[in-house]
């Protein structure tokens, strides 16, 4: 079973291009490494053809090499029994397409947990790359009174050991050390552009790659370790079928009350900075179409999608905090019995999740789901998370609409509206899901198999790069997408001019309104008019767009005095409760953005799932709101 990795001498012009992946199961610490290792100089990306997240970041070792970095997807073996484990298994394998194969690679283990993780390194070795392990969490380990002897684990495995603490940097020098010898003996550039004769392990392989760990650690562990007690107290509370449920629910419910609360202020600064920049150009720029576009389309349009960054963020900071910890694979486990009830099983709680900041990389994590229907329905109900481009319709309509008050001894009004619209999203996806299950995607259910890994202080720097990440993520759709649909609708909303005598504001005899009030008629039984038709329309591209649109469309056909009020001033004057509500009610169900469209279409491979996506949400948006518009009417908020 051994393997001992000889080789040649490096070009210096494939030293100039050196390659190593990083590859580890799932909670090894394999991304806090490479984010200890690159530092801010990374870039993410898709890998081509799949949606699925490509990590590249660079260093300079301490001999001079430039590298490039690849945190590839976690896995357990190169059998790949998800998508995302077979990007990983191509990638080593130089079968990924316009990559050729890494130069090294380093292996990155849980120190607590090598009886499990060693198997990943054993299949490795008959590749013939360089390789590297790296016992991660060793800090860890030693707590709970581990004692590995490094030394006789690479002479046993044949390979390079080196022990490392990611999250303090420990042991970094000391791989960065190791990855420069390899790099002075290993085979790169020598052409290869995937490994000959490589065949999927066997049940027989794997049973004998188990018992060559089992062999191996009995030679190399001195001393095993004791399993946290920390985590085992913990994991007696928060897995309780009782008490584990309501934590659960009260850690989302606390979200959403912090997205509101904890976000006014820096909202307010990013207000008033965006009210200013109108008021200094209104003030400095002479009546005109550049003024008009500047002041109206621009800032009007790309500051109302900007203020809500804040509400972003901190949706954003709750995901990566639970993630961090080690409690959302926790989470999956306690929404099992739930997700059971819509013929899936708590793995696919994991993307959902990630579907309330975007449902673009939610459909992405459905890559580590192994049974393909459960992966396809996951995948269709995504879009029933709301996502956080959703999240300023859901802001601008509750402040318009519902008293900022406190109700039940103080809870938020509005904050329990919002986790309201978020509960019914929830509601609504688990009740497709278990729809498609006994009709179009009848089959059996994959009992749930996940690994629980120990709890962890979140590391401060994963959580900030991962939330400067998302911010360049926003700001690029920013200066991308939405302002060039805020420059074409303030171009529709402003051509061609009035007719002379004209006696309805300008925008309504603009391109923008005459198909608003094209769509107007197929609207009017659910409440909205054509303005908010106009701004349905950008809001099929992102959804976010909307809040903009409507600033646009208001501030340009409503008269001076409401064109100076703030914008939810303005809907709560000009629309119903029952209009707004049922735009609230449009919106958990909106049909989703083009992103979205085309993630669906790579992943299935297929535009007919796409399409049918579509028309399904388009349906349930449109009875939800009828439903909502027609009651609150009888209710007397018309």
């Amino acid at each position: 079973m051994r393997a001992i990795v000889t080789a040649a001498t490096l070009t210096a012009e494939s030293l100039r291009s050196a390659r190593i992946a990083l590859v580890g199961p799932p909670n090894s610490g394999k991304t806090t490494l490479f984010n200890t290792l690159t530092g801010g100089r990374q870039k993410t990306a898709n890998y081509p053809g799949v949606t699925v997240e490509r990590k590249s970041g660079f260093l300079h070792t301490p001999a001079g090499h430039a590298v490039e970095v690849l945190d590839l997807p976690g896995s357990y073996s190169l059998r790949a029994r998800s998508p995302d484990e077979a990007i990983t298994r191509d990638v080593v394998l130089g079968r990924q397409q316009r990559e050729s194969l890494p130069d090294a690679i380093v292996c990155v283990t849980d120190a607590t947990n090598l009886n499990q993780h060693l198997r990943l390194l054993l299949e490795l070795r008959p590749l013939g790359r360089p390789l590297i392990l790296a016992l991660n969490m060793m800090d860890i380990a030693r707590k709970r009174g581990c004692r590995i002897d490094t030394e006789a684990l690479s002479r046993e495995l044949g390979i390079p050991v080196v022990t490392t603490v990611a999250m303090r940097k420990s042991g970094v020098q000391d791989l960065l050390g190791q990855i420069d010898a390899l790099l002075g003996r290993a085979v790169a550039g020598d052409g290869a552009t995937a490994v000959a004769g490589w065949q999927e392990p066997s049940p027989n392989a794997i049973r004998a790659y188990h018992r060559e760990v089992g062999r191996v650690l009995r030679e190399a562990v001195v001393q095993e370790g004791a399993p946290a007690r920390f985590t085992r107290l913990l994991d007696g509370v928060l897995l309780h079928p009782i008490a584990g449920p309501a934590i659960l629910l009260a850690l989302l419910f606390l979200m959403f009350q912090a997205v509101f609360g904890w976000a006014q202020t820096p909202m307010d600064w990013i207000d008033g900075g965006v009210a200013g920049a109108q008021q200094w150009l209104g003030a400095h720029l002479p009546d005109s179409l550049l003024k008009s576009l500047l002041v109206d389309g621009i800032i009007a349009g790309v500051g109302g999608v900007v203020i809500f960054l804040p509400q972003i963020l901190i949706l954003f900071l709750f995901i990566l905090l639970l993630e961090d910890s080690g409690y959302m694979t926790r989470a999956a486990f306690l929404m099992d019995r739930l997700m059971s009830a819509a013929g899936l099983n708590g793995r696919a709680f994991i993307p959902l999740l990630s579907s309330f900041a975007c449902a673009v990389p939610g459909i992405m994590a459905t890559r580590a789901i192994a049974h393909p229907l459960d992966r396809l329905v996951t995948i269709l109900i995504a879009p029933l998370m709301t996502c956080s481009a959703r999240l300023p319709v859901y802001v601008l309509l509750i402040a318009a609409f519902i008293p900022n008050v406190t109700v039940w001894g103080g809870v938020g009004l509005q904050g329990l509206v919002m986790f309201g619209l978020y509960a019914t999203g929830i509601v609504g996806a688990l009740t497709v899901a278990g729809v498609l299950r006994l009709t179009l995607l009848k089959g059996g259910r994959q009992p749930l198999l996940m690994e629980l890994p120990s709890y962890k202080w979140p590391n401060p720097a994963n959580v900030l790069l991962g939330l400067w990440d998302r911010v360049k993520i926003f700001m690029r759709r920013i200066g991308t997408i939405i302002l060039s649909l805020m420059v074409i609708l303030w171009f529709l909303s402003t051509f061609p001019a009035p007719p002379a005598g004209a006696t309805e504001p300008a925008i309504y005899y603009s391109f923008a309104g005459v198909i608003g009030r094209g769509l107007e008629p197929l609207l009017a039984p659910i409440g909205f008019n054509w303005q908010i038709a106009i701004a349905l329309v950008p809001g099929l591209a992102a959804r976010e767009v909307a809040v903009a649109a409507l600033g646009t469309v208001y501030a340009l056909s409503g008269d001076e005095g409401v064109v100076r009020e703030a914008l939810s001033a303005t809907l709560a004057q000009n629309w119903s409760l029952a209009t707004a509500l049922s735009l609230l009610a449009w919106y958990v169900f909106a049909p989703q953005c083009l992103a979205t469209l085309a993630a669906v279409r790579r992943e299935t491979n297929s535009w007919r799932w796409a399409a049918f996506m579509f028309v399904y949400l388009m349906a349930l948006a449109y009875i939800a709101a009828f439903i909502t518009y027609r009651v609150v009417l009888a209710m007397g908020g018309g």
